[in-house]
């Protein structure tokens, strides 16, 4: 359905829509008072449209009349939302934008960081993706970047400190005894010295190396430990038979295991 901008919207554009003669005269003058009273912005017009002309009584599609009046030039699927400009820039691609906004996208393409979002994100796409220049359908996505996801958990930031619980459990079998809990700092040491382990063992960088243990702290320490270390997790779940395990050590060419040799039982009657 075709709307109108809201400046081009008449009386019995909205008497069309059931709405009596009289609340339509109040709405249209209401509306008028908005357009005409200042030079805001769509999302700061549609906040007055919203707080001062819409209510629930009235009917959805004069909210949508409105709605898509006031957003009229978004194209044929405007923003449901759209941050405060103020706001977006105190955020983190909005203080870049602030920043770098006219030298990624060009002094006339530039305008704030809402109206500029997309095409900052389009260029952001462009950035960071290497095409194939035979084909449009393959790529590499951040060509020669590294990251490696553990060092990031185990890495102090302006919201995480040392003394941070970052783990807290229970013990199997101990539903009676108090929640154990591990700090950064703790978890940090106990990472980097299986870490350490396992880079004694003369690995190939990005092996394989299998889980098959319960999940308990210990579990967690390996497997930030196995990443760390720069290399594969693989997940196997403890309840699997000898055969079952077998498949996916096969499947990853796994280099090594972690498990454990003692499972304890309660037979309970």
């Amino acid at each position: 359905m075709a709307y109108k901008s809201l400046d081009s919207i008449t009386r019995s554009d909205i008497k069309a829509l059931g709405i009596s003669d009289d609340v339509s005269y109040k709405l249209l003058r209401n509306l008028q008072d908005i357009i005409h009273g200042s030079s805001a912005t769509p999302p700061e017009r549609w906040i007055e449209i919203s707080r001062q002309i819409l209510y629930p009584n009235l009917p959805f599609s004069f909210h949508q009349m409105m709605y898509y009046g006031c957003y009229k030039d978004f194209g044929s699927d405007p923003p449901a939302w759209l941050p405060d400009p103020k706001v977006a820039s105190l955020t983190n691609v909005g203080g870049l934008l602030e920043r770098r906004g006219r030298e990624f996208l060009g002094d006339d393409n530039y305008k704030d960081p809402v109206s500029s979002f997309s095409s900052f994100q389009e260029f952001s796409v462009y950035l960071i993706l290497r095409t194939h220049r035979k084909t449009i359908l393959g790529g590499n996505w951040l060509p020669g970047a590294y990251l490696n996801p553990a060092r990031n958990c185990l890495s102090n930031s302006a919201k995480k400190r040392s003394d941070d619980l970052v783990i807290r459990w229970r013990n199997e079998g101990s539903d009676d005894l108090p929640v154990n809990a591990m700090t950064l700092l703790e978890l940090r040491s106990h990472v980097w010295l299986t870490a350490h382990a396992l880079n004694a063992l003369g690995l190939e960088e990005e092996s394989a190396i299998a889980i098959d243990m319960p999940m308990n702290v210990e579990s967690v320490i390996i497997y930030l430990a196995i990443v760390l270390a720069g290399h594969v997790v693989v997940s196997i779940a403890d309840s699997f038979s000898p055969c079952e395990i077998s498949t996916p050590l096969k499947i990853s060419k796994a280099k090594a295991i972690f498990t454990r040799v003692h499972f304890s039982y309660s037979l309970i009657t």
